[in-house]
């Protein structure tokens, strides 16, 4: 399992609009300065996390994007199963996948399957709120 960047950079952009939920709707202009990130890649992800209804968005003047819902209530494994449509470690255990053929007698699926749960219960545990509480405002010193 190999994280692309639009997972990475979807928790990017979910982090900041918790950060910065106060000031209501943030231009998407400004995420991709603060973040970094090319404002035409992160359009399409906005897309993508406004279609799920993860965000809202406003178009005009004072328009931008915030979180539809409180920042606990995002599980980071929500989020990367959304961007990545699967975390599965082994593409047996893809949703939608025809089964493979030697399941019945495969003497790794049990393993593959025991750490699809770890990851699945790891990344479901961590929400956007710890996340954002992880890297307190002003801790951001770096040697």
């Amino acid at each position: 399992m190999l994280i692309s960047t639009k997972g990475r950079y979807a928790l990017r952009i979910m982090i900041d609009l918790a950060e910065h939920q106060a000031e209501g709707y943030i231009p998407l202009k400004e995420v991709a300065q603060r973040q970094d990130i090319s404002e035409k890649y992160l359009e399409s992800i906005i897309k993508l996390l406004v279609k799920a209804g993860l965000l809202s968005g406003l178009r005009g003047k004072g328009g931008g994007y915030k979180l539809t819902k409180d920042p606990n209530l995002y599980s980071v494994g929500g989020i990367l199963r959304l961007t990545e449509e699967s975390l599965a470690p082994v593409a047996c255990l893809e949703g939608g996948n025809v089964p493979c053929p030697r399941m019945a007698e495969c003497r790794t699926i049990s393993m593959w399957r025991g750490l699809d749960k770890v990851i699945s219960d790891y990344l479901n545990n961590i929400t956007v709120a710890d996340l954002v509480k992880s890297h307190p405002e002003g801790d951001d010193y770096v040697i």
